[in-house]
């Protein structure tokens, strides 16, 4: 995975080997977001859990075949990835199907749909089924959501109006409550958020929370996410410690607002609910986040 999609192809080797590791990450981060945003329904869905437990294994096998031919596709002609050679394009449909199973097996055993009394057949299942689209999101992303800092002409040129958007706070929230809002109702209405919050441990929902926030803080404030330069305010660390905490509190409150209006909370003791907020926050902070920014630009 690599921004020097402009180069000839004889240089994107050499450009690819220059790059520092900061903007990697960078990438790398970018496009777990993108993952992210496509696919969080899907990791959330039974049914795709239940295709992963009834899959015959050479039909598992023949899923990730198919999706490393599309990531090959997309990464050759779609996107800013037309300029590099095939060499690049096999690297990075690696790369990305790597972090697609990664991120699935992460995200599914953070929501407890992997445990410990979990068999190999039933893991391997569940998270190629999911790591499918995940990969997918994240080719996507890490292609179409980077590079918003833009050039030094138009940095200059545009130094106002970034200030005149980050500052306008008000603005600022009713954007991210309604990303919020967008990305939660996806899956609010399932009966998935509640069978997950009923088997949530209490050390499972603060990894939840946690992941939560750092997510929302790097899309915000480190990995170069589209727009974002412009819509945040990151003058100092007080700014970036606020502005997390803030869109974290964004999404939870959204979720509440949306399970109370599914009557999800309905016969549900405090701890449930409490677990329930906490599932879709998680979903909320995307939203809020990465959503925001998208919305506006």
């Amino acid at each position: 995975m690599n921004d020097a999609r402009h180069e000839p192809e004889g240089n994107a080797s050499p450009e690819r080997r220059r790059r520092p590791v900061m903007e990697s990450l960078r990438e790398y981060g970018r496009g777990i977001a993108g993952g992210l945003l496509f696919s969080l329904p899907l990791l959330y869905t039974m049914e795709v859990w239940w295709a992963g437990f009834i899959t015959r294994p050479a039909h598992l096998l023949l899923y990730l075949l198919g999706t490393f031919v599309l990531l090959l596709g997309y990464n050759r002609y779609g996107g800013f990835r037309r300029d590099v050679n095939w060499s690049e394009v096999f690297t990075d449909s690696v790369e990305e199907l790597g972090l697609g199973l990664l991120v699935s097996t992460a995200v599914l055993f953070l929501i407890g749909r992997l445990t410990a009394n979990s068999s190999w057949p039933e893991v391997v299942g569940m998270v190629t089924v999911e790591a499918g689209s995940v990969a997918i999101g994240i080719s996507v992303g890490s292609a179409q959501f980077g590079g918003g800092s833009g050039g030094e002409g138009g940095k200059q040129g545009d130094d106002a109006s970034k200030r005149d958007a980050a500052d306008h706070v008000p603005g600022q929230l009713v954007i991210g409550f309604c990303g919020a809002v967008l990305f939660a109702a996806n899956v609010a209405p399932t009966e998935e958020i509640v069978m997950i919050a009923v088997e949530l441990t209490p050390l499972r929902q603060l990894g939840t929370a946690l992941l939560s926030l750092l997510l929302g803080g790097l899309i915000l404030y480190q990995l170069d996410f589209t727009g974002a330069s412009r819509f945040t305010r990151r003058g100092h660390l007080w700014d970036v410690l606020a502005g997390t905490v803030i869109t974290y509190a964004l999404a939870l409150v959204s979720g509440a607002l949306v399970l109370w209006f599914f009557g999800r909370f309905d016969g549900n003791g405090l701890s449930i609910c409490v677990a329930q907020v906490v599932v879709l926050g998680f979903a909320g902070t995307l939203g809020a986040s990465a959503g925001r920014l998208l919305i506006q630009s």
